[in-house]
């Protein structure tokens, strides 16, 4: 992953979600909306414990583990530039079994939860953004159930890369085998096996926990169906920013 831009380089529009709003949402919603570095590792909210706050990435990825019991972890959704962090929040529940942490360092924004209760349940444009939101992170989650269950760990290796890539900038990751196999919750053997592969092949350079990807079409083409649904349910779902002149 490449440097992060600067505080000073971004707005709240970074995020497709906020560039989505008409001017007038926009313009209420901002005043509410403080900036907030992401650093790697960072948890924004733990599996059971109370949310403060809902965060909306800019440059940056989140990552939704499910926790066992014996610590041990598994990826349920990634979520970056596209939406947003805390859905439990605005949907009644107000915790989740889940744990939030940033798995690509970068920024985002960050609004108190009562403050976006009040906007959700105000309806209109936001509320409407986020509904949408929701149900495209519901068919994440349950594909990435579905590619765990039944595709090759080097599919789902593809997969979770082109999830990633699509969320940043740049075409590298700063990401050790260790962490990988703890976000697809398969062996570290595992996902050495699969990144020889795709390396041997051309797709992916890795060196100390750096991953660059050498030919995007390749992987596209290797990957499993679930990266194609996923990224077609978000495409249909969440409206560019482009369509309200942001």
């Amino acid at each position: 992953m490449g440097t992060a831009p600067s505080f000073a380089a971004q707005t709240p529009r970074d995020n497709r979600l906020i560039a989505a709003l008409p001017e007038e949402d926009y313009q209420a919603l901002l005043p509410l909306l403080d900036p907030v570095s992401l650093p790697l590792g960072m948890a924004l909210y733990e599996s059971g414990g109370v949310q403060g706050y809902v965060y909306f990435p800019t440059s940056s990825i989140v990552s939704l583990l499910y926790v066992l019991e014996d610590g041990s972890s598994a990826e349920i959704a990634v979520t970056g530039c596209e939406g947003l962090v805390g859905i439990a929040l605005f949907m009644g529940g107000e915790t989740t079994p889940s744990r939030a942490v940033v798995q690509s360092a970068g920024h985002g924004y960050r609004i108190k939860a009562a403050a976006l209760k009040t906007k959700f349940e105000a309806g209109g444009a936001l509320q409407l953004l986020l509904l949408r939101f929701t149900q495209a992170l519901i068919t994440q989650m349950t594909q990435t159930a579905v590619c765990n269950r039944h595709h090759a760990v080097d599919q789902q290796l593809c997969r979770w890369l082109l999830l990633s890539l699509d969320r940043l900038p740049a075409n590298d990751l700063v990401m050790t085998q260790e962490l990988i196999a703890n976000m697809l919750g398969v062996r570290r053997e595992g996902v050495t096996e699969a990144a020889g592969k795709l390396q041997a092949d051309g797709l992916i350079e890795y060196t100390r926990g750096h991953i660059t990807v050498l030919d995007r079409p390749k992987l596209e083409a290797r990957v499993c169906e679930c990266y194609a649904v996923v990224k077609k349910e978000y495409d249909r779902l969440l409206p560019s920013a482009e369509l309200h002149g942001a």
